[in-house]
């Protein structure tokens, strides 16, 4: 069995910042890439950034400069730390990971619980 735990939502004024986390639990042989996507009210969940196992990071356009995402691959844990958060930032922000169970299986996708997080002043 698997967990993603995700922590570090909460309420922010406009311009201020938030760090989240996902700790991932369980029977892990490996994981590829993690990642952090959300879901604002009435929207399609939407990527937001991700890390590889190694290489180069990816984000979307909206979070470009803001947002940085690093992983402690000892502690099978991802962040995302957000800067000069904007109201429209404001979504349920849910951790991804493609994760191996054992070697030779094929890699699963797996999601945190999700945590909110609102940008208001």
């Amino acid at each position: 069995q698997v967990q993603l735990v995700e922590s570090g939502g909460g309420l922010v004024q406009p311009g201020g910042s938030l760090r989240l986390a996902c700790a991932a639990s369980g029977s892990i042989f490996s994981i590829n890439a993690m990642g952090w996507y959300r879901q604002a009210p009435g929207k399609q969940r939407e990527f937001v950034a991700a890390v590889p196992s190694s290489g180069s990071t990816n984000y979307a356009d909206s979070v470009k400069g803001r947002f940085t995402i690093s992983r402690d691959n000892a502690k099978n844990t991802v962040y995302l730390q957000m800067n000069s958060l904007k109201p429209e930032d404001t979504a349920v922000y849910y951790c991804n990971a493609v994760i191996i169970l054992g070697f030779g299986l094929r890699s699963r996708d797996y999601w945190g619980q999700g945590t909110q997080v609102t940008v208001s002043s």
